[in-house]
């Protein structure tokens, strides 16, 4: 099965984080119309995740999955199970959702605390947004809250 490429608008950015950390590729497009979010969806082969039941005729091609707001524990569970990431946890951008490149410490002198640059061994960045990331607590907590919802341990 090839992995899942999903786009959602605003209201389920909550979900679609999660499941960015998760490995998968998740489009948000804030502020999009339904119509706006299944052509994006055809135009770059992908599922659009809302939580609409209404469907545009246009889009009869369009693959799409209704998802309820009111769990989202829930629905990540159901996505995971049914859809594979396309790259293992924490490996893409959780603010452009572009793949993370591995870099050295040194490399991002000057733009992340010294604290971290004295303890790190490899740094992930984004080529796209810019922005770097690296495994301090907050990411201990995601790790928790979705190895929770999942009832499974996170890679």
């Amino acid at each position: 099965m090839p992995p899942a490429r999903f786009v959602t608008d605003a209201s389920l950015e909550f979900l679609a984080r999660r499941l960015i950390f998760l490995g998968y590729d998740v489009a948000v497009v804030r502020g999009a119309r339904l119509e706006e979010l299944f052509e994006a969806a055809r135009a770059g082969d992908r599922t659009v995740l809302t939580m609409s039941r209404r469907r545009p005729r246009a889009f009869a091609d369009v693959a799409a999955i209704t998802v309820a707001r009111d769990d989202p524990a829930a629905a990540l569970r159901a996505l995971a199970a049914a859809h594979e990431p396309a790259g293992p946890p924490f490996s893409r951008c959780a603010e452009c959702d572009a793949p993370l490149q591995r870099r050295h410490p040194m490399e991002a002198r000057g733009e992340v605390p010294g604290r971290v640059l004295r303890g790190a061994r490899a740094l992930s960045y984004c080529a796209t947004c810019g922005k770097w990331y690296w495994a301090g607590t907050h990411v201990a907590r995601l790790r928790a809250w979705l190895e929770q919802a999942l009832g499974r341990p996170v890679g």
